[in-house]
């Protein structure tokens, strides 16, 4: 006698028959070469120019700066005490590590930026040049901007430069790829750290350069992303006594009053730049060896002839 099949038994789905439920990307903070979220856990909204999201991403705090400067103090000296050699292979890694990824930034500017394809393929080749410029400076600068100084004595007289310590940036409101490594690519060649202030129409790809920097070999806590609102930290970034100085790319007026008249009362040094158009960021007069200066400090040395 024949078992019958049961006409009446559950059919098996397979697992690739349900539709599938795609996994947003939420964008947090860069600290100390790690990704926390922020600290009251705030985020914003990225969205497209028909008003759909395309992302979240953190809304940086006081708490959130302080953690930073904390990280950034640590990671300084060490950063410095590097040869120069090995500062810029670290930034020629990022380079590197930039092009590797090339899809995925001409994908966030196009989707995240509103670039063209061909505006975000130049954007991500003229990025991969700065940094590789910068870095061709890292053991060469400290000769020709230094020098040996006429003294009217038995001495040699030698000037030269050292670091100034933790700068903070407030990167560019316009160019959200080339203007953020535009502005950090000079702090650190030098062997300052920095904290990157970013708030801008996609303040996303900068945390997509995070992940760039966090696979590049640079220490963790020399380069520092905070993303969220200029107007929130300000004050608190300016007035704070262990920060050595602040680089501002453009913003409203009333904005660099605050930032120099708070950093006025602790002598922080501050340094006001143009923030040009996107395009305008790709003109090799936005790339200069003075260009890290403003984050420097001249020291002399006297010694004897002779011995």
């Amino acid at each position: 006698m024949t078992k019958k099949s049961n006409s009446n038994s559950k059919k098996k789905v397979s697992p690739t028959s349900a539709a599938r439920i795609s996994v947003a990307k939420t964008y947090k903070l860069f600290i100390g070469g790690g990704f926390p979220r922020s600290e009251r856990g705030r985020y914003l909204q990225l969205k497209d120019k028909e008003g759909k999201l395309v992302a979240n991403y953190a809304w940086a705090t006081r708490k959130d700066f302080r953690n930073a400067l904390v990280v950034a103090r640590k990671a300084q000296a060490g950063w410095a005490k590097r040869s120069a050699f090995n500062r810029s292979q670290i930034m020629y890694r990022m380079a590197e590590m930039l092009e590797s990824r090339r899809e995925v930034f001409e994908r966030c500017l196009t989707q995240h930026a509103g670039f063209s394809a061909k505006d975000a393929s130049e954007e991500i080749d003229a990025t991969v040049d700065r940094i590789f410029w910068y870095a061709g400076w890292a053991d060469k600068y400290a000769q020709v901007l230094g020098s040996v100084n006429p003294v009217a004595s038995s001495f040699f007289n030698f000037t030269f430069p050292e670091p100034t310590g933790v700068v903070t940036v407030f990167s560019s409101m316009h160019s959200p790829l080339l203007g953020l490594v535009s502005a950090f690519a000079p702090v650190i060649v030098s062997g300052n750290s920095c904290i990157l202030i970013v708030e801008n129409d996609a303040p996303t790809i900068a945390i997509e350069l995070a992940e760039v920097l966090a696979t590049s070999d640079l220490p963790g806590g020399v380069v520092n992303i905070l993303t969220g609102k200029r107007d929130e930290l300000i004050s608190h970034i300016a007035g704070h006594m262990d920060l050595n100085a602040i680089a501002c790319y453009g913003g409203p007026e009333e904005q660099i009053a605050d930032i120099q008249k708070l950093s006025a009362e602790n002598v922080k040094r501050v340094s006001i730049f143009d923030d040009p158009p996107a395009k305008d960021w790709k003109s090799e007069d936005m790339q200069s060896l003075y260009a890290l200066t403003p984050y420097i400090e001249w020291k002399t040395a006297w010694h004897p002839v002779g011995t």
